[in-house]
């Protein structure tokens, strides 16, 4: 074997168990006792501290390269990823320029990516209106899915589809079974709620009301029923959506849902006047809907929870006037997403194990990663190794991504990501990520 890595605490689908994993061509090939005789050309014990997880799989990123790369970009953004003990990503198919909408696209946004990724990179493709004839190129090309918007995106180059479109577009998918993920906001309903203005987060938040997720939600579960396409509902914010979800699937229907760290960490009550970098849509809720959403987690009704990592430069959150109405909605996460997620989890009764799944193993399920996402045999070794017991103050200036803009900016956070392995390689500065197409993942 290339490497054995030995510890007392590694996670796996049963649990924590003392293990010593082998790996050899980038896969794990033995998972034996603590002590097993493994030879490798090299063997090393982790210190009784550190937990042997999978490597953070997240399956929403925003890296905006090409056409928006002073935003952020794959060099940046997958450096980041690495020091939160993620190991791979997904990138969205908008906020770049062009989105990724037809094969020409991808394949440029590809060949931008190509050698300068820290981290394993898939990507989605995009439903707008006028391009149903491109979805099959794009899933024969590798694309993992399809996103769209059922209200007005931020970005005129990515439009939403309507009713009608959307159900052409799952009635296409489902012959080939490709998988739509949504933003699910009901654009009359935001068009009816109160303009958001102003530095008051309540005057923002009756902007985007629950009830505009919870309407959209509705209409994406009844045309996955008829079509019978797959559906994911993205960054679910409103905890009133959790029965029909559950309805739904006990019905049969194809459906998943994911949350975000934002919507499990901070409150609505706590968001100060005029700190846009809390803003994002949909919105942070109150505490009595956070709590509903862990609840949610707990049950199996949400399946698992991603960055929906989206910054932008500094000048788009508009801290020089503080309003929520003009400034950019998107919160930068993807380098503190575990440890958000293990500050708040532990404190309710979670495990690692719990955590695992929620980040690593369901989002690699629901996007068709094969070999990502759990410490199996035959899976890549890809690995965080976690200290969960470590704690820090989160510093904006020593993260990662382009921006140092992010809610965390000084918050306490629990656990700390000692290394991580991409494909049995411990991460160093080189970017040594590859670049993934669905069915070679």
């Amino acid at each position: 074997m290339d490497v054995v890595i030995r510890a007392r605490r590694v996670v796996t689908a049963t649990g924590e168990v003392d293990r010593a994993i082998g790996v050899a061509d980038g896969r794990i090939v033995a998972i034996e006792p603590f002590d097993a005789d493994l030879p490798a050309a090299d063997d090393r014990t982790l210190p009784d501290e550190h937990v042997l997880m999978s490597g953070v799989v997240d399956t929403h990123v925003h890296v905006n390269e090409p056409g928006r790369t002073e935003w952020e970009g794959f060099a940046t953004a997958t450096r980041a990823a690495i020091a939160g003990g993620v190991t791979t990503i997904i990138d969205m198919p908008l906020n770049s320029i062009p989105p990724t909408t037809d094969v020409p696209a991808l394949d440029v946004k590809r060949k931008t990516a190509a050698g300068q990724v820290h981290c394993d990179v898939g990507f989605w493709g995009g439903v707008v209106p006028g391009n149903l004839g491109e979805l099959r190129g794009l899933h024969d090309h590798g694309v993992f899915g399809f996103k769209c918007f059922l209200l007005h995106s931020g970005v005129d180059e990515f439009p939403p589809v309507d009713p009608a479109e959307l159900e052409q577009a799952l009635q296409a998918l489902h012959s080939y079974d490709a998988l739509l993920i949504v933003h699910a906001e009901d654009s009359q309903a935001i068009d009816r709620a109160p303009t958001a203005h102003g530095e008051r987060y309540e005057d923002f938040l009756k902007s985007r009301p629950r009830g505009a997720e919870n309407v959209a939600i509705a209409q994406v579960i009844e045309l996955a029923r008829w079509t019978g396409a797959r559906v994911h509902i993205l960054h679910l914010s409103s905890s009133d959506a959790l029965p029909m979800i559950a309805s739904a699937r006990r019905d049969g229907v194809r459906i998943t849902a994911e949350t975000c760290p934002h919507y499990l960490s901070f409150t609505a009550e706590a968001v100060p006047d005029g700190a846009t970098q809390y803003k994002c849509c949909p919105p942070i809720r109150e505490a009595s809907n956070r709590e509903l959403l862990w609840q949610g987690l707990k049950e199996g009704v949400i399946d698992c929870i991603v960055s929906d990592h989206s910054p932008c430069t500094p000048d788009l959150k508009r801290f020089d006037i503080g309003d929520f109405g003009v400034a950019w909605g998107g919160i930068a996460s993807v380098e503190v997403g575990l440890s958000a997620i293990w500050s708040e989890a532990r404190t309710r009764g979670f495990t690692l194990a719990d955590v695992s799944r929620w980040m690593s193993r369901r989002p690699a399920e629901i996007a068709g990663l094969r070999r990502k996402g759990r410490i199996a045999l035959g899976y890549d070794a890809d690995f965080a190794v976690f200290e969960p017991d470590a704690g820090r103050v989160v510093d904006p200036a020593r993260l990662h991504h382009r921006h140092p803009v992010t809610p965390y900016a000084f918050r306490p956070l629990a656990g700390l990501v000692r290394e991580t392995w991409l494909r049995g390689h411990l991460v160093s500065d080189e970017p040594t990520g590859q670049l993934l197409t669905r069915g070679n993942a």
